[in-house]
């Protein structure tokens, strides 16, 4: 059962990550939470093939993972998330040198940090300090978020707004837990955990799309269009 489990929520992951990643691009031409969210769905992808093959740590596919755990937990879904909300919450348009450099610098960090992961976070200072890092950039982005849900709600898409407040929040308790509070009732390979994170991080791909797509309409509904530019000034 618990196996199913982490199946499901891998490929809810995968799902959401590819379709709406697909969706921003294609629908918003925001392309800074499109390629992140299909980089979510396609690190979903490597660690569901990394677990049929058997969870060999001598296989590409491990190595992979942490680059890409790295990759969205420094950059990914702090700072390019922030970015490509600022679209609907202060009609922030980024230039492409701003979206091949926010790219450039999550690439790099995945490559550097996914040396640092938790298996050595008790025996290396170096790691610790990373795990904290993961967890003062998962806050800092929290933040931002909440004024992202504020900006929900006052425009009237209160039920939007408590689901991302509420993904938001399990978010924030999978980055904290992450590193340093396993679950003592887990097996080793920490299945529950991942269930959890994988089912959590799809849930957010699911309802920031929606809440994204939300304040988008608002904001051209709140545009002068041409008309309404001529009557304000005749």
């Amino acid at each position: 059962m618990k196996d199913a489990l982490f199946l499901l929520a891998d490929l809810w992951m995968i799902f959401t990550g590819f379709v709406f990643g697909w969706k921003f691009i294609r629908n918003h031409g925001n392309y800074l939470l499109g390629i992140e969210w299909m980089i979510v769905a396609t690190s979903g992808a490597n660690f569901l093939l990394w677990s049929l093959l058997g969870g060999d740590a001598n296989s590409v596919f491990y190595d992979l993972a942490y680059f890409f755990d790295a990759f969205s937990r420094s950059v990914g879904i702090t700072l390019i998330l922030v970015l490509g909300l600022m679209a609907v919450t202060h009609r922030y348009k980024p230039t492409l040198a701003v979206d091949i450099g926010v790219f450039g610098l999550a690439i790099a960090a995945g490559l550097y940090l996914r040396h640092f992961h938790d298996e050595n976070l008790h025996v290396s200072s170096t790691a610790f300090s990373v795990a904290v890092f993961y967890v003062v950039v998962n806050l800092i982005t929290t933040l931002f978020l909440a004024h992202f849900v504020k900006r929900l709600w006052s425009i009237g898409a209160k039920r939007l707004a408590i689901w991302t407040g509420l993904a938001t929040a399990a978010a924030s308790v999978i980055a904290i837990t992450y590193d340093f509070f396993p679950l003592p009732f887990d097996d080793a390979n920490r299945t529950l955990f991942y269930t959890a994170a994988l089912a959590t991080w799809g849930t957010q791909g699911f309802v920031y799309y929606f809440a994204y797509r939300a304040m988008h309409a608002h904001e051209v509904a709140t545009v002068p269009g041409p008309t309404q530019k001529a009557s304000a000034q005749s």
